[in-house]
Formats: C-alpha cells, structure tokens, sequence
C-alpha cells in the first residue's frame, strides 16, 4: 500500500474522514434517537427498572451506567495515551475501538428490559468504543499533520462530522415517521420502535463502513520501535502526577482548573441527560409530537451551537476569557432556574436555543483559555491529558449526582435545579482567578 508523505492533501483528509464516520455515534445514540427510544419502553405509569436486586428510576440507571462508562474511559485514558506514544501500530487499538462501538450500536438493535444486563452493556461498550478510538484518533494528529495544518484539518474534520451526522439523523428521522415508506410494518407505535431499532443498526454500520477510507489511507502510526511493557502501560498516570505538581504551582491555572472542573461538571451532565428530560419530563401531546420535537431541538441546538461558539470568540476578544466565561456561567445558572418550570413543547424549544447558544461558547472557551493559560512547555499533550482526564471525572460526579436526586426525588426537575449551586459555585471560582493580563 502506498505510503503517504506526512502533511499531504490525502492523508489529512482521510484522517478528518473519521469524523465523518464516527460523529453519528453521539449524535443519534447519545443525543436523540436512543433516549427517546430508551423512554418509550416504559409505560406511563412505570419507570422502574429492577437490577442488581432493586428498583432504580429509568433515568437514574441510565445517569449512573454512563457515569460508570466514563470512570473507566478516565482510567483508560492514560494507560491508551502512554500506549499510542510507543506502540509503532496504533491503528489496530483505533480499528480495535471502533469496531466495538459500532458492533455494540448493531447490538442496540436487541435492546430489551427483558434482557436488561446485556442491553446496558451493548450501551456501556458503544460509549467506550466511541471515547477509547478518539484516544488513538487525536493522537494521530501529530504524526500526518504539521503544527499549521492542524487548526485546519481538525476544523475540517468536525465540520464533516456534522454534516455527515445530521444527515443520517434525518435519514433515520424519515424512517421513524415515515416507517410504511421504508417497508417497516406494525401499528403506528411499533412500527416507530422498530424503526428507531434499525436507526441504531444504520448509525454502527455507518461507523464502521465509512471509517475503512481512514483505515486504508493513514499509516499504522510513528514507528517509534518500542514494545508495550508493564512501564508503558503507567506511562499516561507518571505524566498526569509530573503535570499535577507543576499546576499546583501556578496559582492562575490552578484556580483556573477548580473552577473549570465545576462548572463544567454541570454543563456536561446537561448535554447528556437533557433528551431524557424533555422525554420525561414534558407534555408533547403524543408520541409523534415527542419524537419529532426532540430531534428537531437536538438539531437546533447543534446549529445553535456553531452561532454560539462564534459570539463568545467575539466576546472573549472584547472583554477577556474569564470575563466571557463569568457571563455565560450566569446563563447557565438562568437556564437550571428555568428548566424547572418547564413543561411545554415551546419552552422546551426556548431551552434549547439558549443551551446551544452557550453549548458551543463554553465548550471552546474552556479549552482555549487553558491552552493561553499554560506555562512555556513543549509537552502539551500531557497537559492536555490533565485536562480531559479532569473533565471525565467531573462528568462522572455529576452524573452520580444527577442520577442520584432523580433516584431519591422521583423528578429530574429537582436534578436539573440542583446543578443551579455547580454554577453559582463556579463564578465565584472564576472570579478568584488572577487577572495578569487581559486574554486576547
């Protein structure tokens, strides 16, 4: 197979081919069709789920499996990036990865209560598959791209994976309520169940087909000679605790850090639970209505989001990052206040909006102001490792949180409104942070 030369043209576009084939894991499984689907194997009355020898909320048990799946995705984190810095063929771990993914969105396909242990787990697999082959993804940007192609080809990539995304979210839009026009037969609730069954076959059969372009094209990885040892395995956790030390030290990024690990710890439990909420928790009028008003908002939001993501670069030039990200923080706190009231197909639509609005903003924000708040260090990957392991675990904590007050609560609204204090507490965080320089 020929060998392409690092920096050009083909090989950067196979690797941002990958987003194109893997996106469509987080946005019809994590963001809409699955928990509608998910939400809809309850009757209205019964939304308990009996495991492990009790009875768990439907929502509460889907809150404390991902927040499981991202305690162990932190763990691996680590232990994949000290392998993908010395193995010579990180492309079968990515291969190894996606491969799991994708064939466990297949196995979603057979999701059933009946069979509750092996459904998460296809679910618990598709989340691991999907966060362990962007270990090895990203860590591919190095050795096929030089350092200014990289913003680029990296922007590239996330553009194609939102098209590619949206367009199969349609797709299987048109399948859930059109199913007759795609031979799928039954009353109009199953026909609709199993339509979105097939949606999960389409989203692992994409992910697994489109990414072969990527497969054939990239190289097995930067031979670097060096075989995987016990050493290498603890490589990743010796860079994080080396990293740790001299954060501590830095009193702008370390005050910086706390605050991030809060706030985000709530903005991210929004992102993952807020199609449950809005399957639960509003009066769509019908099973059709709900279907069709939740995709549509996760599609509002995502093209929010771009708009967003571009104001708050406007507004971070202006008046500074951490002055920005105060403000949007604000936002949020506004939002956890409102979603408790929320109940109707045109507030929900509203929340939406605003949650993409500061989706984008803060996402971006976040992770450029750390990048600006570095120290002089060629070893930014391992700072950067620092950062995502640190946005895993407060994932995981607001999850357990979440999923908890739904638990003990019986209502997510007391869940949503709870987060309120996460933000509250991360704007007095931001406004510990020292003010040197203005961030431009």
């Amino acid at each position: 197979m020929k060998t392409h030369p690092k920096g050009s043209k083909k090989l950067l576009n196979a690797w941002a081919f990958y987003d194109w084939a893997n996106s469509v894991y987080t946005l019809t499984i994590a963001s809409t069709i699955f928990p509608i689907f998910y939400g809809a194997l309850f009757s209205t009355d019964t939304k308990q789920v009996h495991i492990f020898g009790t009875d768990v909320k439907n929502t509460a048990l889907i809150s404390f499996i991902t927040a499981f799946a991202f305690l162990v995705i932190a763990f691996m984190s680590p232990i994949l990036s000290g392998i993908a810095d010395f193995i010579g063929n990180k492309k079968v771990f990515m291969k190894f990865f996606c491969y799991t993914g994708g064939l466990a969105c297949i196995g979603l396909n057979w999701f059933s209560l009946d069979y509750i242990y092996l459904s998460l787990t296809f679910y618990f697999l598709g989340l691991i598959g999907y966060w362990g082959s962007l270990v090895f993804y990203n860590s591919y940007l190095p050795d096929i791209a030089f350092p200014e192609q990289q913003d680029r080809i990296s922007a590239k990539g996330f553009s194609l994976g939102y098209i590619g995304s949206v367009l199969l979210l349609i797709f299987n839009l048109a399948m859930v309520m059109k199913p007759d026009l795609f031979g799928i037969s039954g009353t109009e609730g199953e026909a609709a169940m199993k339509a979105m069954r097939y949606s999960f076959i389409t989203v692992g059969v994409w992910w697994i087909v489109f990414s072969q372009y990527t497969y054939y094209i990239l190289p097995k990885g930067a031979k670097t000679g060096n075989k995987v040892t016990k050493s290498v395995l603890f490589n990743g956790f010796k860079e994080l605790k080396i990293v740790f030390r001299a954060i501590k030290s830095n009193v702008r990024l370390i005050r910086y850090l706390r605050a991030f690990f809060v706030y985000s710890m709530a903005v991210q439990t929004i992102m993952l639970v807020a199609t449950y909420f809005g399957e639960q928790e509003v009066d769509w009028g019908g099973e059709q209505e709900k279907t069709m008003g939740l995709i549509v908002s996760i599609l509002v939001i995502q093209i929010v989001a771009i708009v967003g993501a571009f104001l708050t670069s406007k507004a971070s030039a202006k008046f500074g990052n951490i002055q920005t990200l105060i403000v949007i923080n604000f936002i949020w706190m506004g939002l956890c206040f409102y979603g408790y009231f929320v109940k109707t197909p045109t507030q929900f639509y509203i929340t939406a909006m605003f949650v993409g609005l500061v989706m984008g903003g803060i996402q971006a924000l976040s992770r450029s102001t750390y990048s600006k708040f570095l120290p002089e260090t060629n070893d930014t990957t391992s700072y950067f490792s620092f950062f995502d392991v640190s946005e895993k675990i407060g994932i995981v904590i607001g999850m357990v949180i979440y999923g908890s007050i739904d638990q003990i609560t019986g209502s997510m609204r007391n869940a949503i409104l709870f987060l309120f204090i996460f933000f509250f507490i991360g704007i007095i965080l931001l406004y510990r942070v020292p003010r040197t320089k203005n961030i431009q």
